[in-house]
């Protein structure tokens, strides 16, 4: 019984070894995302910490240690920066103790010069000015990265002194409910959106023992689209209108519409379209998520001509136009392979991206939280691991093309154009390129009647690494056949001028699941781009 005790132990630990780790690298990456789409999270980096902000305040009160440059001339002359003492007071020689502490800034040469005449009665001229001031300490709480007491001048600004404490936390500080208390009651409420949005900045004088305040932050909503700013804005008051999140988020002239989704208590989903001039009646709610879109009437499209001909290179359709209404006005040359014509889609391109960056979270999540039944296989699986990762890394930087397949059968009439979309002529050509695990990927001359192994074979046959069950000849038009090359599979793909012959590597992985999945993907990403990604 003990023994079985102790092996589940060591099975438990292996499992939490590796599982915390993963949770670890979710949750730092959710945390990083979250902090760096909150508006005003870039503030704080240092920028305003390391500098001091000297600006001539006459509402400063005199205090212990600061020095004020006195100079008197006429009847009597003295010159010399003289320091408040403990007491409050400096010296000057033949007129005696005067008492600075608590004079303000502004009166520093009527209450010298009341001092002096007591004196020196006439001609004798005063000038003093405050030379050095000395630190104030104002304390910095609430939701900051690192609450403390915090020295600076009177005249630093507020932002220097939120700097200073490593700035305010995005994820539940306030930006527009900051309260500076003096003598423990409210003295300003500060708005950083102030800041933010239109540049304005009240300066005000800083005394010691003031305390700077930052709420937490109440609801918020997340604005993107058709915006200047991106980010997740602080409602201040407790509902915010579309309009007032609009010229928060800055948006763009082009900007017509927005979709508004709400999250109800009873866990629904509401989703909502506004035109622009409804804005300032709808009311957004803590949560809401909101994509400002350029909804316009259009009767036309564009589309761009690539390759082999002599027309256009862009031409405007009327809404509704058909692949065989753009191949009519195209002007040919000898070059046109206008049998191959290709259809590329940002919308197919747009699917195939989510696809595969679905599949590669699949993946990652699979590497980072399968686990572990003992420390070796822990060691081999930490390298399989980090060799997965930097493939997924490469994999997120492919930009499918979307390709639309126009095989044989299909009917230009029946292919509606979209706004954006693509032509591209292909040139009349007798290559055929072979790439992937092979010997000496390259392109060779088209030979009629030359099999697939044939090419193959010219390219130096396969690699060790290569799947032969995965063989993809991809036609010009886009259409992809797989070959299995094993050998007792049956049935080759006719090879034609201008077709891809796409090796793919083997996709191995300790388990099952993680094999098939990455086989997918490799799959996939050689359909949608015509690579072959190394694992």
């Amino acid at each position: 019984m003990k023994k079985i005790i102790l092996l589940l132990l060591a099975a438990l630990f292996c499992f939490a070894a590796i599982d915390t780790g993963a949770i670890a690298v979710i949750e730092n990456a959710t945390s990083a995302n979250a902090q760096s789409n909150v508006f005003g999270s870039h503030l704080f980096k240092g920028n305003f910490a390391n500098v001091k902000q000297h600006v001539y305040n006459p509402d400063y009160r005199l205090n212990i240690g600061d020095i004020v440059l006195l100079k008197m001339w006429g009847a009597f002359e003295f010159e010399q920066a003289l320091s408040i003492d403990s007491q409050g007071n400096i010296f000057v020689p033949k007129v005696g103790i005067i008492k600075l502490l608590g004079v303000r800034n502004g009166d520093i040469v009527s209450v010298i010069t009341q001092q002096v005449k007591k004196v020196y009665k006439d001609n004798v001229f005063i000038y003093a000015d405050m030379e050095a001031y000395q630190n104030v300490s104002i304390f910095v709480t609430g939701n900051v990265n690192k609450p403390g007491l915090y020295e600076g001048l009177s005249s630093d600004s507020l932002m220097q002194y939120l700097d200073k404490a490593s700035g305010i936390n995005p994820l539940y500080g306030s930006f527009r409910n900051i309260t500076i208390l003096r003598d423990n009651k409210p003295y300003k409420q500060i708005d950083l959106y102030d800041f933010l949005i239109d540049g304005k900045m009240e300066l005000l004088a800083f005394r010691s023992g003031d305390v700077i305040l930052v709420d937490s932050v109440g609801s918020y909503i997340s604005a993107k689209g058709e915006v200047l700013r991106a980010f997740r804005f602080e409602s201040k008051d407790e509902l915010m209108n579309l309009k007032e999140l609009a010229k928060l988020a800055g948006i763009k002239p082009t900007a017509t519409n927005a979709i508004v989704k709400s999250y109800k208590t009873d866990n629904r989903l509401n989703i909502n379209s506004y035109t622009l001039k409804e804005f300032e009646n709808v009311f957004l709610h803590a949560g809401d998520e909101v994509e400002f879109l350029p909804e316009h009437l259009a009767d036309e499209i564009r589309v761009s001509i690539e390759g082999e001909h002599d027309g256009l290179h862009t031409v405007v359709l009327k809404k509704g136009s058909t692949l065989q209404d753009l191949k009519e006005g195209l002007i040919l040359n000898k070059q046109s392979n206008i049998k191959a014509v290709q259809l590329f889609r940002k919308s197919v391109a747009a699917t195939q991206k989510n696809l595969l960056d679905a599949q590669l979270k699949e993946l990652e999540t699979l590497a980072l939280t399968t686990p572990s039944v003992s420390s070796e296989e822990a060691n081999m699986r930490a390298q399989e691991t980090k060799a997965v990762l930097e493939f997924i890394e490469r994999a997120r930087k492919i930009e499918p093309k979307g390709q639309i397949t126009i095989n044989e059968k299909t009917v230009a009439q029946s292919i509606i154009l979209e706004e954006g979309d693509i032509i591209n002529i292909p040139a009349l050509n007798n290559i055929v390129i072979v790439q992937g695990e092979v010997g000496v990927p390259g392109a060779f001359t088209y030979i009629d009647g030359q099999s697939i192994d044939e090419y193959i074979s010219l390219a130096g046959g396969f690699s060790q690494r290569a799947n032969k069950n995965r063989v993809l000849v991809i036609r010009v038009n886009g259409k992809a056949e797989n070959y299995d090359a094993s050998p007792f599979s049956f049935g080759k793909p006719k090879i034609e001028e201008g077709d891809s012959i796409l090796v793919l590597p083997k996709a191995e992985g300790k388990a099952l699941q993680y094999t098939n999945l990455l086989s997918q993907i490799l799959y996939h990403v050689a359909i949608a781009t015509k690579v072959i990604l190394d694992i």
